[in-house]
């Protein structure tokens, strides 16, 4: 392990042993152009995301973080899907692929999960390198919210409800 992951690692960890979140305001940008590889092989682009309501989180399987909150993605997603709300779980590009796959199989994760083999998804998401990074994008394409750590779930689910209202 490299001193630049060990850092980020370190980082990671000691942001989650505080248990806060950061919010940033991003206003409202547009989602970058990216091609999403999912677990299947399929793809979807960025572009796919238009028309729904989208959480776009950034994980890693040895993120105690991602993995604590994944159960609520998960709930968030079966509360809100039916109401045209979408999931997307990026897999860091350090994660190695078949812990990736154990995990999306083992926890019946019911959204989309890509892999980010290069590094690319992160680095046009803004560089992406703490884990989790949550991007909230609204029906136009446009991120309205980012987290860092986990999100205020009570909060969050105010948000999507407000963004799926928008017509």
């Amino acid at each position: 392990m490299g001193i630049k992951q060990w850092a980020a690692g370190a980082a990671v960890v000691a942001f989650a042993a505080v248990g806060a979140y950061v919010y940033l305001d991003t206003g409202r940008s547009a989602a970058p152009e990216s091609t999403f590889v999912l677990l299947d092989g399929s793809r979807q682009s960025t572009a796919d995301l238009r028309g729904k309501v989208t959480l776009v989180n950034f994980w890693a399987t040895s993120c105690t973080t991602c993995v604590a909150e994944m159960p609520e993605i998960v709930a968030t997603y079966r509360k809100y899907q039916p109401k045209g709300f979408d999931t997307l779980a990026v897999a860091m590009s350090y994660d190695p692929p078949s812990y990736v796959v154990n995990f999306a199989e083992t926890r019946k994760l019911p959204f989309k999960v890509a892999i980010d083999n290069t590094g690319a998804v992160a680095q046009a998401w803004g560089d992406v390198r703490l884990t989790p990074s949550t991007f909230i994008v609204n029906k136009r394409g446009e991120i309205v919210k980012t987290y860092v750590g986990a999100p205020n779930f009570p909060e969050l689910h105010q948000l999507i409800e407000k963004l799926l209202a928008e017509t």
